[in-house]
């Protein structure tokens, strides 16, 4: 059975930093591309961060500088450093494995919520 468990999110003032952490379990993590997602309150799901097999990044442009996205082979765990957060960043994260051949698998969801 495949879990994606998302951990690390919380209430954070505007300028501040959280980390995002998802374990993965049931999948040969090391082949997998992973990533975050976001989606606030009316709107879309949208990417945040990916990191392929290979360690190769790409970052949606609205956090670029700001987020870092790694990943731990050995510990089945991807990462997403935030900081210098802001209200819009404010959010459900959702972590996400993908493979090519039609793998897709998506966690529960963490609440990031920026706000003084």
């Amino acid at each position: 059975q495949v879990q994606l468990v998302e951990s690390g999110g919380g209430l954070v003032q505007p300028g501040g930093s959280l980390r995002l952490s998802c374990a993965a379990s049931g999948i040969t993590f090391s082949i997998y591309a992973m990533g975050w997602y976001r989606q606030a309150p009316g709107k879309q799901r949208e990417l945040v961060a990916r990191i392929t097999s290979a360690g190769r990044t790409n970052y949606a442009d609205s956090v670029k500088g700001r987020f870092t996205i790694s990943r731990d082979n050995a510990e089945n765990t991807v990462y997403l450093q935030m900081n210098s957060l802001k209200a819009e960043d404010t959010a459900v994260y959702y972590c996400n494995a993908f493979l090519a051949l039609g793998s897709d698998y998506w966690g529960q969801g963490t609440q990031v919520t920026v706000s003084s």
